[in-house]
């Protein structure tokens, strides 16, 4: 049996932990750096979807709350209905370092998107994932997080 390693991706900002917390649970906050969740709401057991920006509307995400622990933990399943039958789990991890919060964000299972093709390898996580902590959220919270 092979042993999957999940995609992680650690960043700390010069942050509060309540400003990292209200942009990764604040839906007005969410849509302004990550993408448009008009029903999400962080509650155990909710379930949103959303797709990539844009008109093209390819890549559906079908998601569920898997546990919320305020500023700390925020966890969900992970899917694309309309292109696999595999499904992933994302957790966000707050950790606060004096007036600054480190965020660990772990994806684990993107191996059971294998039957979707390229758009859904490996490395097409870790390249997103890795921009959306560091450009996107960066971004954001350089300009929100005070």
């Amino acid at each position: 049996m092979t042993k999957t390693v999940p995609v992680l991706v650690e960043r700390t900002y010069s942050a509060s932990l309540d400003a990292v917390w209200d942009a990764l649970t604040d839906k007005t906050k969410i849509k302004a750096w990550y993408f448009e969740i008009p029903d999400f709401e962080p509650k155990e057991g909710a379930e949103f979807e959303f797709y990539e920006p844009g008109d093209a509307k390819r890549y559906r995400h079908h998601c569920k709350i898997l546990d919320v622990k305020p500023k700390e933990l925020l966890r969900y399943s992970w899917a694309h209905p309309s292109h696999s039958e595999g499904s992933s789990v994302v957790s966000w991890h707050l950790m606060p370092r004096g007036s600054a919060t480190t965020v660990r964000l772990v994806h684990e299972g993107v191996e059971n998107f294998s039957d979707a093709g390229d758009n859904f390898a490996r490395a097409k996580y870790e390249k997103g994932w890795n921009t959306i902590l560091s450009a996107s959220l960066a971004h954001f919270l350089e300009e929100n997080g005070r």
